[in-house]
């Protein structure tokens, strides 16, 4: 599941298997701590839905939000 999720990268399409197994929460995390995007729910549903798999949003906006929030913090520490 990690592998899947780690594979991934901004606009990466999804496999049927990527979908299946993504931690909604990480991937959200991730798009805004690592890569600092806004959020990419949409995408990911869109490719998903081509394989029958329906996207956790709730679930992976939170984690957005949680990875937006702390990219903030650290930007923040980083200041001089």
């Amino acid at each position: 599941m990690i592998a899947s999720m780690l594979s991934l990268g901004g606009c990466t399409a999804m496999s049927p298997d990527a979908c299946r197994g993504a931690h909604w929460f990480g991937l959200g995390q991730r798009d805004a701590l690592v890569y600092g995007l806004r959020p990419q729910i949409d995408q990911y549903a869109e490719q998903c839905a081509r394989h029958g798999v329906q996207t956790a949003e709730q679930e992976y906006l939170a984690g957005w939000y949680y990875g937006e929030r702390e990219r903030e913090r650290r930007m923040a520490g980083s200041e001089p």
